[in-house]
């Protein structure tokens, strides 16, 4: 176990929770705004509820404001992203490029597990 890391494990939570929202946001962006990528040829419900959740989560997560709700709802969107639009295509992931949407359902479920940590809105929760 790598304990020279110990000490900084919160300021590691906070950029991990930081960086993914960060990425999420973008996701969203694309979906509602085109930018920085073109819309995706893909349903109203998915650009725009899909897309919102995405937009507004990602903003919510990067601030740490309402951490553990906005991250479980974030994980459960990711859970209904893979199972709509990915597992029909294969069983596993590597199969039916659902990887990142599997990858960011549980990173989420671990942050609405342990909250908003230093550096947000919400304070150490």
């Amino acid at each position: 176990m790598p304990s020279f890391l110990t000490p900084h494990e919160p300021k590691i939570y906070a950029v991990m929770r930081i960086v993914v929202g960060f990425l999420f946001f973008w996701h969203g962006a694309s979906k509602l705004f085109g930018f920085p990528t073109p819309v995706p040829d893909a349903p109203a419900m998915v650009i725009y509820v899909a897309g919102g959740l995405e937009f507004v989560g990602g903003a919510l997560l990067m601030a740490g404001f309402q951490t553990r709700l906005v991250a479980f709802l974030c994980s459960g969107l990711m859970a209904a992203a893979y199972f709509m639009a990915h597992q029909a295509n294969g069983i596993l992931p590597i199969q039916n490029h659902g990887e990142l949407a599997a990858l960011y359902c549980f990173v989420f479920l671990f942050i609405s597990a342990h909250g908003s940590g230093i550096w947000s809105v919400d304070g150490s929760d």
